[in-house]
């Protein structure tokens, strides 16, 4: 099989990891250009016979962290943030990375320390380390765009249950836009398909343009945001989603915020 078919399927989710812990589109998308750039230069880094998602995830994990990737000056991403990654919190670069592994990429702690060359005793302590560090995250606002009610009284149910507060729920882009500017939250979770047929990626851009918060992105069709046309969220969940990625997005997103850099 070509090396091209066995890389193709994992990409999203290769480029979903990158751009969390990155913070941005154009980071993200920089360090997995860089790991397809390894694999055509040296192919043998992916042999055959193996778990290519497991072996492509441990190779973007060691170009992650070994050295920085040039980040063009006209690019942009959907989520503002830092070009420089693992600098914003008191997670360690493992930790943090651990945490995506298990939680968000679904892998055991005993294959996340596969992929990041570790123990898995020594994984489990990062992650407890890395839970701390999340529950001490400061109490913010956050605005839900979603059309479906269920949907969006589970979403609010969630981040009443971390300790935020939610400042509304709005079902059309025009709602959203109304809501942002009299609620001023901290961070937004939005669905791309609304109510009325208007999009949630539009509202999201109108907001983007007058402030820098965060933003997940939760939709049921994530394949067709990672188009590889600028803008592309650097935060998305797929629906139907469990809670738990949610969460932990959340917490990994506000980590970017420039309240949450002086913090640390």
């Amino acid at each position: 099989m070509p090396i091209s078919d066995r890389i193709g399927p994992h990409l999203p989710a290769l480029r979903r990891y990158a751009r969390a812990l990155t913070g941005t589109q154009s980071s993200g998308d920089a360090y997995v250009a860089a790991m397809l750039e390894t694999i055509l230069i040296d192919p043998s880094v992916l042999p055959g016979g193996e778990d290519d998602k497991v072996k492509l995830f441990g190779l973007l994990s060691r170009i992650l962290t070994s050295f920085p990737v040039a980040i063009s000056p006209g690019a942009g991403a959907i989520v503002p943030g830092t070009e420089t990654p693992f600098d914003l919190s008191g997670v360690p670069p493992l930790g943090r990375q651990a945490l995506l592994l298990t939680t968000v990429e679904g892998f055991s702690a005993e294959t996340t320390a596969e992929i990041l060359d570790a123990e898995a005793r020594a994984i489990r302590t990062l992650l407890d380390t890395a839970f701390a560090e999340i529950a001490a995250q400061a109490e913010t606002g956050i605005m839900i765009i979603e059309d479906e009610p269920l949907i969006a009284l589970d979403l609010a149910h969630m981040v009443n249950s971390m300790g935020h507060r939610v400042t509304g729920i709005a079902r059309t882009q025009r709602e959203a836009e109304t809501l942002w500017r009299s609620s001023q939250p901290g961070l937004v979770l939005a669905d791309v398909r609304l109510a009325d047929g208007s999009s949630g990626i539009d509202a999201v851009n109108t907001i983007l343009s007058r402030t820098t918060i965060p933003v997940i992105f939760i939709t049921a069709y994530p394949e067709k945001l990672l188009t590889g046309e600028r803008p592309e969220p650097a935060f998305l969940v797929s629906k139907p989603f469990n809670p738990e990625q949610v969460k932990v997005l959340i917490n990994q997103a506000l980590l970017f915020t420039p309240q949450t850099r002086a913090a640390a």
